[in-house]
């Protein structure tokens, strides 16, 4: 069940976040300590940031090998420098190819998005339910079959749908959307989401049956002084905190930290 991380705060580089932590992402790739299911995170990742001059759009680096197979990353890592980065290691759905499309971070426009967790029989379950609630711009922007992706085009249809809301509030609404279709057509449905327009991160820990997948958060360690750091699994020894169940945490410019039940 996938591993994700996101970062805000002062400009680090990738390889400061990726590798240098103790248990890292890369490690979590193929050692993950708090998965509910599967074994490694074999099956691809990506990792997503933003310049630091404002209304640029995000860059993204994927690939569909694991993350400790690419050469290619550890030589970019030591370049790229950022103060805001997404990044996930993919344990693919059963049945869901292993594909670009398929890729995370997903993104549109300014907006990044991440998503650990999983609709159960997702095709014969909630795949047309979703596509049903999706304003046509946004249907079109689904290139792959996963659930994380139509999960993104719900949320991006929220916001859409309902433009003078905050970004989690969308997020909110997604969610309730999601929880009242797994009652419905009784399937789990879990969506630990982060999703970012380079100067906040908006997050939930969520679950239609408990205990949903495992999330922290971190703020102003002394390895990441002015920084807030949100991952599935604490990268190093530190005061984390792990985030509620069925919550939002939403993180400012002034990596302020709210956190709302859904």
């Amino acid at each position: 069940m996938c591993r994700l991380l996101a970062y805000l705060g002062q400009p680090v580089t990738l390889e400061d976040i990726l590798y240098k932590p103790e248990h890292s992402l890369i490690v979590q790739s193929y050692q993950p300590r708090e998965m509910t299911s599967g074994v490694v995170n074999a099956d691809g990742f990506g990792i997503g940031w933003y310049h630091h001059q404002k209304h640029t759009p995000p860059f993204t680096y994927k690939n569909t090998l694991p993350i400790w197979n690419d050469l290619n990353l550890p030589h970019l890592s030591r370049y790229v420098e950022s103060q805001c980065i997404l990044g996930y290691v993919r344990s693919a759905t059963p049945g869901q190819a292993l594909d670009f499309a398929n890729c995370q971070p997903f993104h549109h426009e300014q907006q990044l998005f991440i998503h650990n967790g999983y609709i159960e029989n997702f095709r014969p379950s909630l795949y047309r339910k979703i596509r049903n609630q999706l304003t046509p711009d946004c249907y079109d922007y689904i290139n792959g079959s996963t659930d994380s992706e139509h999960i993104f085009a719900l949320l991006l249809s929220q916001g859409e749908i309902n433009q003078q809301i905050f970004a989690e509030d969308a997020l909110h609404n997604t969610l309730v959307i999601l929880l009242q279709m797994a009652k419905l057509y009784e399937v789990r449905v879990c969506a630990n989401i982060v999703f970012s327009d380079g100067h906040g991160l908006i997050a939930s820990r969520f679950s239609s049956t408990t205990p949903g997948p495992s999330l922290y958060w971190l703020k102003d360690d002394l390895k990441f002084p002015q920084s807030v750091i949100i991952a599935s699994e604490p990268l190093f020894t530190g005061n984390w905190t792990a985030c509620p169940e069925n919550s939002i945490i939403s993180v400012g410019e002034d990596r302020d930290i709210q956190i709302k039940s859904i």
